[in-house]
């Protein structure tokens, strides 16, 4: 409200005035003029916010920095679990079907029946008694022991605890499904030392299977087709002689 003497009384109010149809305060409006003030001074081109970017060097992109840093670090990571994945590929023992051997004589197959031992000693006979496991679905027992003997022969320290690994995760892990069965005192004496293992350290869970293998599959072995088979062919060769 003006006074008598025309002025403006002190507790008067701002002017106002209108804006898109709205009513903004004249403090307002003068924030307004300074952004807009401010907005005409800065270079074109230029992004609000960004003021003093140029002092910051190296700074300026800290979160692309960040990025970079961790996509190299994940890049280490990756080839490194590449190098370590074709080590382990490397080391892994896959046997084939058959070992290489000569056709065994008719001597040799008779003396299969004589002793379990006979049989293992031989590479014709552990293939032979492999092609009769793979019809009772239990040929990972073989598989088992062979690479324990395979373990066996090594003398390097990181090539025994890597193939101590592969051995552990392919027949005696429970997750594995060529888990070999063993009872629960082998399988705690192989997890204590699976911590530092050394060529040896499945000599009992090997000893088992062996045990398994000549007292439950032997006897069904000498009497079945792949063993009776074998024997008569021979039988005949050597007559035909």
């Amino acid at each position: 409200m003006r006074t008598a003497e025309g002025g403006e009384s002190p507790g008067a109010s701002p002017p106002t005035t209108l804006v898109d149809g709205g009513i903004v305060m004249g403090s307002e409006r003068m924030e307004m003029r300074k952004r807009q003030m401010t907005a005409a001074q800065e270079p074109p081109g230029s992004v609000p916010g960004q003021h003093g970017a140029g002092n910051r060097g190296s700074n300026a992109c800290c979160f692309c920095w960040c990025c970079c840093c961790s996509c190299s670090c994940l890049t280490v990571r990756n080839q490194e679990d590449q190098r370590l994945t074709r080590a382990s590929h490397e080391l892994r023992t896959e046997f084939p079907t058959c070992e290489e051997s000569p056709t065994p004589t008719l001597e040799e197959v008779n003396a299969w029946a004589q002793s379990f031992d006979n049989l293992m000693v031989t590479p014709a006979g552990r293939n032979a008694f492999r092609e009769f496991l793979r019809t009772e679905f239990s040929e990972e027992n073989m598989l088992f022991w062979m690479a324990c003997e395979e373990l066996k022969k090594e003398a390097n320290k990181n090539i025994i605890e890597e193939k101590a690994r592969i051995i552990y995760e392919d027949y005696i892990s429970i997750l594995s499904p060529k888990e070999v069965s063993l009872d629960s005192r082998v399988r705690e004496v192989i997890n204590r030392n699976m911590v530092e293992p050394s060529q040896h350290i499945f000599d009992d869970a090997q000893l088992q299977i062996y045990t398994l293998m000549h007292r439950d599959s032997y006897p069904r072995f000498m009497n079945s087709t792949v063993y009776k088979d074998l024997l008569q062919s021979l039988s005949e060769k050597t007559a035909e002689a």
